[in-house]
């Protein structure tokens, strides 16, 4: 798999921003067949920095429903990525 099939989107949210700053972690949404070397070299690659760990957690599907409609939302892989010192990635550059 090439790095752009492995890492889908960056997680936004309180608590991964929170950790992006306080602890040096990003959060990503992978793809769910990929592995934590895979998830490793990927995150190197694309952002040019040092992964010093990675975690992995598969997230449920939930059920929505909206009215009397009812559905459900995928379930999908998320890569908790501890980054060596020094080293950072910018989401949001320019803003």
């Amino acid at each position: 798999m090439r790095p752009h099939d492995i890492i889908l989107r960056p997680v936004v949210t309180e608590k991964s921003n929170r950790a992006r700053e306080s602890q040096n972690v990003v959060t990503f949404a992978v793809n769910p067949r990929a592995n934590k070397h895979q998830i490793r070299s990927a995150v190197e690659e694309l952002f040019e920095v040092k992964v010093a760990a990675v975690r992995t957690a598969r997230m449920p599907r939930k059920s929505r429903s909206l009215g009397r409609f009812s559905g459900r939302r995928p379930e999908w892989k998320k890569a908790i990525v501890t980054l060596r010192e020094g080293q950072s990635v910018e989401f949001f550059e320019g803003v």
